[in-house]
């Protein structure tokens, strides 16, 4: 009996020849990360142990994010002990404002994630880093704790799903769209506690953007993690991030899964999250024989969908068009290059002549932190991740999970709308 992907990466870690699903292990870590909200939890539990210092300063990730650039003064306490910390232990990849950007598009843009690395962070959804063929999952501050002083953590070792992904997505449809439809098909508990492994001819066709867009979403499956094999594009990505040498695991033929799923992705359509719950999806065609529904706000944004393919293609979608009356459109570049690079482009003119803001990088209201709190029975049109009762504000406001380019013609209608109606 074969090992999938993820069983082949966590046997490398733990020192095994083989794994098998529901085995316990303790496998060394390549990298442990924690942000503003997560980390002070985990330095008081360090403090606790009573241990000398971290296993490796060059191999933890600190990076402030969720209240940053402060809000108030709570999140300013919470940054400050981050940035003490990492002081103190002389941490390499501390990442202050100016340089930060939103963890999970700023770790692989740092080139500090690579093929077979086994990660995990203080978030649930370090689960990306599979788009490059990692194991990487979220887990809790005092596992993120563990971690920084040993280097090492425990795993059940997952079962797993296989999405065979075929065909070419049709213009307006995006890695958002793509996992958006396997969340509404398998549920948020679909993949409970396995790995989500994405193989096919299909996968040819997907951006390293959409890939990581996918593997993010992974744990709004339920999933451990979510992966995803190294093809030549993902290798060019590394080799132009990274310094880091990597190893590149294949799934073996005779690998178990729990379940197969094949997704034509010239078959999809752009796929929208109704409130409260990522599972609860429609097409936009679906959605197109409903009634309109107005929108108060829009969000380009997020771990999820902040990086460049996506404000390219929010920008396409407003050239020469505008936000409509009384909606309020909030873009957030993930990271600083993507910021500068957005800069240079011109996406951020096209962005503020279409009646935009720009947000420097933070995860802001993706989390109800601020940046675009939603009010009582407001709706918003929001390319993060999760939409669940008060995710972003009042507990009877909605949020619809939608892609950029959705997301984009939402703001200029002012309703739930896909670019090819405009």
């Amino acid at each position: 009996m074969g090992m999938t992907m993820t069983q082949k990466i966590l046997a490398a870690a733990a020192g095994l020849d083989r794994v098998e699903a529901g085995q316990l292990i303790e496998a060394k870590l390549d990298l442990v990360l924690g942000n503003d909200i997560t980390s002070p939890v985990a330095i008081k539990e360090m403090d606790k142990m009573k241990v000398d210092g971290v296993f490796d300063r060059d191999k933890i990730a600190l990076v402030p994010d969720h209240f940053v650039p402060n809000k108030d003064i709570k999140s300013a306490e919470h940054c400050k002990c981050v940035r003490e910390f990492a002081k103190k232990n002389e941490i390499t990849n501390y990442f202050e404002v100016g340089e930060m950007g939103i963890e999970h598009a700023l770790l692989p843009e740092q080139g500090l994630t690579v093929a077979g690395d086994v990660i995990i962070g203080a978030d649930s959804h370090t689960c990306t880093y599979g788009a490059l063929g990692a194991f990487s999952t979220g887990v809790g501050s005092t596992d993120m704790a563990a971690g920084m002083a040993t280097g090492k953590a425990w795993f059940k070792v997952p079962s797993a799903i296989r999405f065979v992904l075929t065909g070419k997505p049709s213009k307006w449809v995006s890695g958002k769209d793509v996992i958006l439809h396997i969340i509404g098909m398998i549920g948020v508990d679909g993949a409970l506690y396995k790995s989500m492994e994405f193989v096919g001819d299909g996968i040819a066709n997907l951006s390293m953007d959409d890939r990581f867009t996918i593997a993010n979403m992974a744990i709004e499956a339920g999933g451990k993690n979510g992966i995803f094999p190294v093809d030549d594009l993902a290798a060019a990505y590394m080799k132009e991030h990274s310094q880091k040498n990597y190893t590149v695991y294949e799934a073996d033929e005779d690998a178990v899964y729990d379940a197969e799923y094949t997704i034509d992705l010239s078959k999809l359509r752009p796929t929208v999250a109704f409130p409260h719950l990522p599972e609860n999806t429609h097409t936009i065609d679906e959605i197109h024989e409903m009634e309109d529904i107005p929108i108060d706000q829009v969000v380009i944004g997020s771990c999820t969908n902040g990086r460049l393919d996506d404000l390219r293609v929010a920008a396409e979608v407003l050239k020469g068009r505008h936000v409509a009356k009384g909606m309020r459109c909030i873009v957030i570049p993930a990271t600083q290059k993507i910021y500068l690079q957005a800069m240079e482009e011109g996406l951020l003119k096209t962005f503020l002549e279409a009646g935009a803001i720009v947000s420097t990088p933070t995860c802001g209201p993706c989390l109800g932190g601020y940046m675009g709190i939603l009010a009582e029975g407001e709706r918003c049109v929001s390319t993060t991740n999760r939409n669940f009762v008060g995710r972003m504000g009042h507990v009877d406001s909605e949020i619809y999970l939608a892609s950029p380019a959705v997301a984009a013609a939402s703001a200029v209608t002012g309703r739930i709308s896909c670019p090819c109606e405009l």
